[in-house]
């Protein structure tokens, strides 16, 4: 199975070479890497150069964002199943892409999804945050549930039949996408119960309670646009399930 990888990143010379070797360091053997650099103006070019061999794709030139980004990342992709992974976050450990593979052979989903851990930004052995994904059903989108997107594996052919990201949302574009294709599309989904991504602190849609009602707001929009009613409270819900996430401990 051919896994292919889009790391989408503007300006992170700080977090991105982290990045690229958690995913070049992966024991799965076919995989095809592709980095979208939306134009950076820092240290990060300098960093690709010295991977360009290792990589598949390397695309420098100014977008639309990171979802316009993604967008055009997928317009390369080649595998049979796509992840994503921004350019501060990194791959649990070096057998993630072969677990999800294993997964995708067992179940013969159309995804595959797994944990993540928020880390510090500065310190990102320190584990600030667990989010136990658990076991897919369809109906627990209306209680708030959405797996984390970092750890969330896709067979290319459904965004072919269903298309990327909509660019019109700039925070919740993830969201939406996974509630079209799990719960508008009834796409199945299968879970890997252990850590595949550790992701660094301070997201944009949380930094301040502004920001958080902002993507509050996006989240409705993502129902709305695919035509689909929530129930009243799971709106109100999807951020409440992050409260027991500093509780557990991986």
């Amino acid at each position: 199975m051919k896994i292919t990888v889009i790391t989408a990143c503007f300006n992170a010379e700080e977090t991105l070479e982290d990045t690229l070797r958690s995913v070049l360091t992966q024991d799965h053997a076919d995989l095809e890497y592709i980095v979208m650099d939306g134009g950076s103006t820092d240290g990060s070019l300098q960093i690709l150069e010295r991977y360009r061999t290792q990589l598949t794709h390397l695309v420098s030139a100014p977008d639309e964002g990171m979802y316009d980004a993604y967008n055009r990342g997928l317009q390369y992709a080649t595998g049979d199943v796509v992840a994503l992974l921004n350019a501060d976050d990194m791959y649990a450990n070096p057998q993630v892409l072969s677990l999800v593979a294993e997964r995708f052979r067992q179940t013969c989903a159309d995804a595959v999804y797994g944990d993540l851990v928020y880390v510090g930004r500065e310190n990102p052995s320190q584990v600030l945050r667990y989010w136990r994904s658990g076991f897919y059903r369809r109906e627990r989108f209306k209680f708030g549930w959405m797996p984390p997107h970092p750890a969330f594996f896709l067979r290319r052919e459904a965004y072919q039949r269903y298309g990327g990201f909509d660019t019109r949302l700039q925070s919740a574009a993830d969201y939406e996408l996974m509630l079209r294709m799990l719960y508008k599309h009834g796409l199945a989904a299968g879970w890997v119960p252990e850590v595949l991504v550790r992701m660094r602190s301070g997201g944009k849609s949380n930094a301040t309670l502004r920001n958080r009602l902002f993507a509050n707001r996006e989240d409705r929009q993502a129902w709305v646009l695919n035509q689909i009613k929530p129930l009243p409270f799971t709106l109100l819900l999807k951020p409440l399930r992050k409260l027991p996430q500093f509780l557990i401990k991986p």
